[in-house]
This record gives structure tokens, sequence and C-alpha cells, in this order.
């Protein structure tokens, strides 16, 4: 099968949607599939031979973020091409509502349209004042998938119509089979994310440090992420700051032995969040998962199963949780095998093959529908014959 995917965000920022897309196209090929991925990007960025660019992108704030977007004419005309040169038997556009190439692909493409929607976020003025110019574009689309419920359900109440429910996947095995790292053991907290976007949660985690710290005085809080350092930190004490030890960005390799060495990975993240990639991955490589109690982390942790929850943006509840998590080998053990055992559910194995079957369904629809205008057409040419 010959499939196009267009990724609204930026390649070289990566993001939960980026790295969704790169690992689906990954999984594809390897199933023997021809995969092109239209994706914004800087000129100087290295791509995978599967990627084309689509020219670079712009910072937009976007559901409590700042997504970097790629819109207008040259867009248009690139994805126009893309489209052109691809002879797709489905097309796979991502968050096909942004003002981005989802959006661009939607409107130029012909034949079967599948959407994924990622995004979870409240009703607003603006998606329904935006609602008529978006809606021939998606009328287009043959297939609706969401990430979560929490996204089905903002696709409900913004745009109409309904999704399946198909969860972001994850490579279970390339995670658990990451070795640990030894200068990442022994009494340490975990974090993964932009340090200076505030809905990650890094600033409740570190108000909830000093509490830690006073019962667990040897505690580390490992953070890997992009952003300024100092300024993260400027909220504890001087005496502190040294507890906290920053690895910057890392690969996906060291991702997987930094998730399989620290003790708890925590995420304080506060809103925004229509699924939680980083809990899956964590659980994968069997670190115990300490989350906010936001709906959507709520539904991947199986309400509470696969992992704790606290109540969200409260420091004083995480930092009873952490305490006590770390102070519980036994706990941490129960929580790493029944989280190995849920994350199952997330491998590429089955996400993907529900995947192609929404690819099938769509690919199979469009012939039919086609087989049928072609008979249609023969019995007219036929009367007219006659």
């Amino acid at each position: 099968m010959r499939i196009g995917i267009v990724c609204p965000y930026s390649w070289d920022v990566p993001g939960g949607v980026q790295f969704h897309i790169r690992d689906l196209a990954d999984h594809l090929i390897r199933l023997g599939h021809e995969v092109s991925v239209l994706a914004p990007a800087d000129d100087d960025t290295p791509l995978p031979p599967y990627v084309v660019s689509a020219g670079r992108a712009v910072p937009v704030p976007y559901n409590g973020s700042v997504a970097r977007l790629n819109f207008g004419f040259l867009s248009a005309a690139r994805v126009r091409r893309w489209l052109h040169e691809g002879t797709f038997d489905v097309i796979h556009i991502h968050e096909p509502a942004s003002p981005s190439l989802g959006l661009l692909a939607c409107w130029a493409a012909q034949g079967p349209i599948v959407a994924t929607f990622h995004t979870s976020n409240p009703r607003s003025r603006a998606m329904i004042a935006a609602y008529p110019i978006l809606q021939p574009a998606l009328e287009k689309i043959s297939a609706r998938i969401a990430v979560s419920e929490y996204a089905r359900r903002t696709l409900v109440e913004h745009l109409g119509g309904d999704a399946v429910v198909i969860p972001n996947g994850v490579d279970v095995d390339f995670f658990a089979r990451a070795k640990p790292k030894p200068d990442w053991q022994g009494d340490t907290l975990g974090f993964v994310g932009r340090i200076d976007e505030p809905r990650k949660g890094l600033p409740v985690l570190m108000k909830a440090l000093p509490k830690i710290l006073a019962e667990r005085p040897q505690t580390r809080l490992l953070v890997a992420g992009r952003g300024d350092e100092e300024e993260a930190v400027a909220s504890l004490p001087e005496e502190l700051r040294s507890r906290v030890e920053f690895l910057g960005m890392v690969s996906d390799e060291d991702k997987a032995r930094f998730l399989r060495s620290v003790d708890v990975y925590v995420a304080p993240n506060t809103g925004g969040e229509s699924f939680g990639i980083i809990l899956v991955e964590a659980m994968s490589a069997g670190a115990p998962v300490l989350a906010s109690d936001l709906d959507a982390f709520a539904q991947v942790l199986d309400q509470g199963a696969a992992g704790e929850l606290f109540a969200n943006e409260d420091a004083d509840a995480l930092a009873t949780a952490a305490v006590r998590l770390l102070a519980d080998p036994a706990r941490r053990a129960e929580l790493r095998e029944r989280g190995s055992a849920h994350v199952r559910r997330f491998d590429w194995s089955t996400v993907g093959a529900d995947i192609l079957g929404v690819y099938e369904t769509v690919t199979e629809g469009a012939a039919s529908v086609a087989a049928d205008e072609r008979i249609g057409l023969r019995a007219r040419l036929g009367l007219a014959r006659d």
C-alpha cells in the first residue's frame, strides 16, 4: 500500500505527535508498505529518507504550548506537489483542524483520507468561529481516529462527528531491553519534558522537592529536556539545587536507559494532555509511574492500577506520594509488574494493526464506490447508444 502521512508540527522540534508519526512510519515500512511523510522542517534538519520537507515552520501559541506550524501559499503548493507525485492509496492526516499542513492537505487531497485527532482541550470560541472554514475540508475525511477518549470528546464537542479510539503506539520491547545506567540509579526521581513549558508541570515538582528532600535527603531529581535550567531551579533554596541534575536533550536510546534507571518516574503535567505517551514509555521500561490525576493520565494508568496518581497541581500530595514510593521497594516492584503487563496493549504490534485496519476499510470503500461509478457510467453510455 502507498501511504502518505501528514505531520502538522515541525520535525526538528521533538514532540509526541512527531514521535507517533515517526514510529508509525517505521512500523509500516517494516511491514513492506511504501510510506512518505510530509512535515515542516528547517533547511538544515537531517531527515529520514521517507520524510519530505514542506519548508520552515513558525512558532504559534496552541493548546497551552507553542507549536511550530507551516501554512501559506508556498506550503499549499508543496502539499499539492507531494500529493501529485505520491499517488497514494490513502492519506493519513494528523491534526487536520490545526492551521498547518494537515488542513492544507485536507483541502487538496482526493481519494481516501484518514485523520487522527491528538488534541484534548475545552470548547473554545475560536474553534466555534473557525468551524465554517474547517467544515468543507473535514467533510472529505473518510475515517477519524482519536488517540484517547478525551481527544474523541474534544472532536465531538468542537467539530461534531465521531471517531474510533486507537491509542498512540510504543515499541515496548525497545524500552524493556534498555540497560540501566548506574549513574542514574539510586534514590532517583525522573522527569522528561520541555523545562520551560508550564503545563508539563516541572514547577509543581520543584515546589514538592524541598519536602521530599526533608524526608529523604539522598534523593536526586534527574531532568531530561530542553529549557532554561537556571530558571527551573530558581524557586529552590540554594543548598538544594545540587540535588537536581539536568541532562539536556537525550537520544531515544538514552531516554530508554533513563526510564530503566530511575526509581520513580514523575509526570506532574497540569493540563492539555490527551494521552500521555511518556507514561507508556516509562511503563515499557519498567519505571514505577507517579502522575497527576488528569483524566487522560488516569486512563493510560488503568485508573491507578498501573501507576500512582496524585491531585493535579498539589505539590504536597506529590511529595507525600513520592516519599512513600521511594521508601517502599515492594510497592515499586508491584507497579513495575502491573505496568509492564498493562502496557502491552499500546505496543505497535496492536496499534499498527488497528490503524492498518482503518486504512483497508477506507480504501476498500473507495474502490467499491469507484466500481459502482464505472458500472453506472457504462450503463449510461449503453443507454445513449440505444
